[in-house]
């Protein structure tokens, strides 16, 4: 196997985080004060929280939890071609006037906008400087970072992991981002579903591949994989090796199993990808590639989202009920 990369982040000397998503695309969920009390039962340190809606936002003030914010695709161009003081004033009223600073450690700007919301493409870049710049004046530099979650599409091809490369059409506006995480130590952020994957790709797949127990290993130039996501997260290492960066740490934004909603959806397999990618992360077990370097990632998602379009899947990602009991029984810690 491959050594650790020399140049890797010290991010990498760290235990790996295990968070969770908190989805609010429905109109039964119980309140934020709840959703806090599952996190904090469950030794949950760490939410995703898609929007800075205020509603959701302010419970957390003081309560330690450490976030992710996603700043909305709708908002970008506003950020792009506004002044320093437009992403400060942005930054303070959207998210500062709720929550502590140092419970914010990363800002997702965008999500999944390359290929899913393309009009917004040219300004993730500029909306990212800007924001940085912002953050230095506020003196946060240092404990917040900056990124933009992508879908796996971005990649062209992925397999084997030691072929992938980035979509060539997206290179204009990629290629700028991975400068600016090298130069900041800051994350890629993918969106990493082998539950898709096998869905959409049967014939290629096996549902054992997808949830990690396969007894078949692929061979990719030495280096051995039993399951999808260790050959995604790789595929996205090398794919950023391919456009000369190295080291750069990939953080999962999005990564879960449905319990419902048809074919290999439920309970049973979602216990079993979800239990696997925790106890994957908390033991650094890392990937082929990047051995002994644990990954990063937040679960999806807190609870069932009645309001998501998109396939009945979409609707059923969800790890506690309604009524804040576990759909299955997993630990997080």
């Amino acid at each position: 196997m491959n050594a650790i990369n020399p140049f890797a982040s010290s991010h990498f000397l760290d235990a790996a985080q295990v968070g969770i998503c908190y989805g609010r695309v429905a109109n039964n969920l119980p309140p934020p004060t709840m959703a806090i009390d599952l996190l904090k039962s469950n030794g949950i340190q760490r939410l995703r929280l898609f929007n800075p809606d205020p509603a959701a936002l302010k419970p957390f003030y003081g309560t330690g939890i450490e976030l992710m914010i996603g700043v909305p695709n709708e908002i970008l161009p506003t950020l792009a071609n506004g002044t320093i003081t437009t992403s400060i004033q942005w930054l303070q009223s959207n998210i500062f006037a709720h929550v502590l600073p140092n419970q914010v450690k990363y800002l997702a700007v965008g999500n999944e906008v390359f290929l899913k919301d393309p009009f917004y493409t040219p300004f993730v870049v500029p909306a990212i400087f800007n924001l940085y710049q912002a953050i230095q004046t506020l003196g946060l530099y240092d404990t917040v970072k900056l990124s933009s979650s992508h879908a796996s599409t971005i990649l062209s091809n992925s397999f084997p992991p030691s072929s992938s490369a980035f979509d060539p059409n997206l290179r204009p506006a990629l290629v700028p981002l991975l400068r600016f995480l090298q130069d900041t130590g800051s994350p890629l952020m993918v969106n990493v579903y082998p539950f898709f994957s096998y869905i959409d790709n049967q014939q290629y797949v096996t549902l054992d591949y997808a949830l990690f127990r396969s007894s078949r290993v692929e061979i990719d130039q030495d280096l051995a994989y039993s399951n999808m996501f260790d050959a995604t997260i790789d595929s996205f290492v090398y794919a950023m090796e391919r456009e000369g960066f190295y080291g750069i740490p990939v953080v999962v934004t999005e990564t879960g199993w449905p319990t419902s909603g048809g074919d290999a959806a439920g309970v049973d397999n979602a216990l079993v990808y979800n239990g696997n990618i925790v106890a994957r992360a908390l033991g650094n077990v890392g990937t082929p590639k990047r051995p002994g370097v644990g990954v990063e990632v937040f679960l999806f998602d807190l609870f069932d989202e009645n309001g998501k379009s998109g396939g009945e899947y979409e609707k059923h990602f969800g790890i506690f009920g309604l009524n804040g009991i576990k759909n299955y029984d997993i630990r997080f810690n």
